[in-house]
């Protein structure tokens, strides 16, 4: 297990600097977006707020089309007039649920599972604004806070600020537990029908509301939960006594027996396994990181899968 610091040393501190180098490696956002078919007439506007216009389709001209549109090629095959359709894109926010808990500080490779987190959170927010949507963040647990979601490179930055203020109050100050069920509902207050929210938790948080929680906030939005893991929560630790120390306490756990390795295992597991079976009762995508994943590489694939609702 990693060391205890007081730097932001990207393994047991969040590192401002690693996240802002993580822009670098930001894909293009996979997700369906929300369409509205438009001709552009002059006389009837799009409530729309697109970014952009992408071509659809066309359709034989109507009266109150404007000329401008007019697709010449198809009229000229057809011998009738037909005019272009295009699509106008709503704009989309992504809001990251951030756990703040005792538990995410704790890693047996590479780094804790906070760290882990905040590294996946900034690389969503980097691969998002790229795409053109708005992105934000809420602290729950430890810290209970909210960047509201920007656009561009503010929505990024802000996002990441946050990021690093959340890890560093959350680490010097005391555990205050907040049930995964009242932190969607203060999220589901927060964001507008059809956006995205991403929650990044280890799962000791999650009550039996949650599911209930996430039905409701999966009503209105694009949901997808990650789960941080470790890898003793996953797969039976190697023999021999292992110690693990805290600022309040100092345990030896003997580990020799294949059965006690087991059920060691599982008593870890327990978390991420809840927040698991949560989800799936809800209906709800999710995948799980563990502390030696790259975000990039580990949730590139989960971010392109289209969703029940796209």
């Amino acid at each position: 297990m990693p060391a205890e610091k007081n730097s932001t040393d990207g393994i047991t501190r969040v590192d401002l600097a690693e996240l802002l180098a993580l822009r670098a490696r930001a894909g293009k956002p996979g997700s369906a977006r929300t369409h509205a078919r438009t001709p552009l007439a002059g006389g009837h506007v799009s409530a729309l707020r697109g970014r952009g216009m992408d071509y659809a389709e066309s359709r034989v001209y109507q009266a109150g089309d404007d000329a401008r549109n007019i697709d010449w090629r198809r009229t000229a095959r057809s011998g009738k007039w037909h005019t272009k359709l295009f699509e106008a894109e709503r704009e989309r926010s992504l809001l990251l649920l951030i756990d703040t808990h005792a538990t995410m500080r704790f890693g047996t490779r590479v780094r804790y599972k906070s760290v882990a987190a905040a590294r996946a959170a900034a690389w969503l927010a980097w691969t998002c604004v790229r795409g053109g949507d708005r992105v934000g963040a809420l602290a729950f647990g430890a810290v209970r806070d909210a960047a509201d979601p920007h656009a561009g490179a503010r929505g990024a930055l802000n996002t990441l600020g946050a990021l690093a203020r959340w890890d560093a109050a959350a680490s010097a100050g005391a555990d205050a537990a907040e049930p995964l069920s009242a932190a969607i509902a203060r999220a589901q207050r927060l964001i507008a029908a059809g956006n995205r929210v991403w929650v990044l938790s280890d799962g000791w948080c999650t009550d039996p509301n949650a599911t209930a929680a996430l039905v409701r906030l999966a009503r209105h939005a694009e949901v997808r939960v990650v789960i941080m893991v470790d890898a003793l929560e996953r797969e039976p630790a190697p023999k021999g006594a292992y110690v693990f120390e805290t600022t309040a306490d100092r345990r030896v756990v003997d580990l020799v027996g294949a059965e006690a390795r087991a059920g060691f295992r599982d008593e870890l597991a327990r978390g991420w396994r809840g927040l698991a079976s949560a989800c799936d009762t809800a209906g709800v995508a999710w995948t799980t990181l563990s502390t030696d994943d790259e975000p990039d590489l580990a949730l590139a694939p989960f971010l392109r899968r289209r969703s029940a609702r796209a």
